[in-house]
């Protein structure tokens, strides 16, 4: 059986005729935005990186989504706050504008040569670790209003260290790997693939067999 929250998510899963805002369209501009000043420059490193980032965390979503899908209990995280138009269970419009910016954001603070420290690390080490331990941060914030919602002991205040690791340094790694890359068409590859799967898993598991 569902838990609260899970249910709250559920009731507004999918339904915008009920939640959408206006609020929507300016925010996909300012990612539109983003986008075209990075294609504009010609800056296909940053593009590639962006995307590869805001494919990680789709993916992320839909397994989150499948858990819940299996166990009938709760997501590994959800988001069932206010929200414009709730995509998956853990994943709002907003949330979703924001990931697809953050990638962009946070390797535009990248060093130009990636053997160059900061307090001794690797400047990619050590933005992916302080880019990870911040993301985390905002989702206690989150959490501490319940936008954002824990249902797992292993997942939360008490284990932070699984956010950290598999909800976002993951998504950091990829995009740094992404954007050092040499050959174009290993940037590509890469970032085909992640959303080739995504898109895949999203049309399998949505309209076809409606587990998330």
């Amino acid at each position: 059986m569902p838990t609260a929250s899970a249910q709250l998510a559920l009731d507004i899963l999918r339904k915008g005729s009920e939640t959408f805002q206006w609020y929507v369209i300016p925010l996909l501009s300012f990612v539109f935005y983003v986008y075209t000043v990075e294609v504009e420059k010609r800056n296909w490193n940053l593009v590639f990186a962006g995307l590869a980032f805001w494919g990680m965390d789709w993916f992320n979503e839909i397994w989150n989504g499948l858990a819940f899908h299996f166990t009938n209990y709760a997501p590994v995280w959800g988001a069932p706050g206010k929200t414009a138009f709730l995509i998956l269970i853990g994943l709002n419009i907003e949330i979703m504008f924001m990931f697809a910016v953050s990638g962009i954001i946070w390797t535009k603070m990248l060093l130009p040569d990636k053997k160059t420290k900061i307090l001794g690390i690797p400047n990619r080490v050590f933005i992916a670790l302080a880019g990870s331990a911040f993301c985390v941060f905002v989702e206690y914030l989150l959490n501490s209003v319940g936008a954002l919602t824990w249902d797992y002991s292993w997942w939360g205040r008490s284990a932070p260290w699984l956010i950290f690791l598999f909800g976002y340094l993951t998504f950091f790694i990829v995009a740094f790997l992404v954007f050092d890359m040499k050959k174009m068409k290993t940037k590509l590859i890469t970032v085909g693939s992640i959303w080739g799967l995504d898109i895949l898993a999203l049309i399998v598991f949505i309209p076809v067999l409606h587990w998330i």
